[in-house]
């Protein structure tokens, strides 16, 4: 069995939330009108709607890029990366950061940060090598 991670987060409106993921081409499973779970690429998020909520974090830098230090996110290959990239830059969706990282090291990756209607930040990333994902 291959292994797949479950995250459950809160949502302002399970309605707007998939239909977010649904443009990204994410496909959902069970659901009521307060929750939803979500196939992101093979990983389980369940979204239950709930009140305002705050996730104020820091941000970090990293290559002297500001990044969000509250974020998640999900590793693909280059095409599929790409064709997400250009459906957003498409939909007129405002990218947080797009960035290369670690160019010409172990781990180099392009990644780009986007909000959910939740205000959660999403990070995209494809490796150059995708045996370096957990190479140092």
């Amino acid at each position: 069995m291959e292994i797949a991670f479950h995250m459950s987060l809160p949502c302002l409106s399970v309605r707007e939330t998939r239909r977010f993921y649904a443009n990204l081409g994410a496909s959902f499973g069970r659901s009521t009108e307060s929750w939803v779970d979500v196939n992101f690429y093979g990983h389980q998020i369940t979204f239950i709607h709930a009140e305002k909520f705050n996730f104020s974090s820091p941000n970090y830098v990293f290559e002297g890029k500001i990044l969000p230090a509250f974020h998640f996110g999900i590793i693909l290959d280059r095409t599929t990366w790409q064709t997400i990239l250009n459906t957003l830059v498409e939909q007129q969706l405002e990218l947080v950061t797009e960035t290369s990282f670690l160019t010409d090291q172990v781990g180099e990756h392009q990644s780009f940060f986007v909000k959910d209607p939740n205000d959660y930040m999403l990070e995209f990333k494809c490796f150059k090598n995708s045996n370096d994902i957990f190479s140092s």
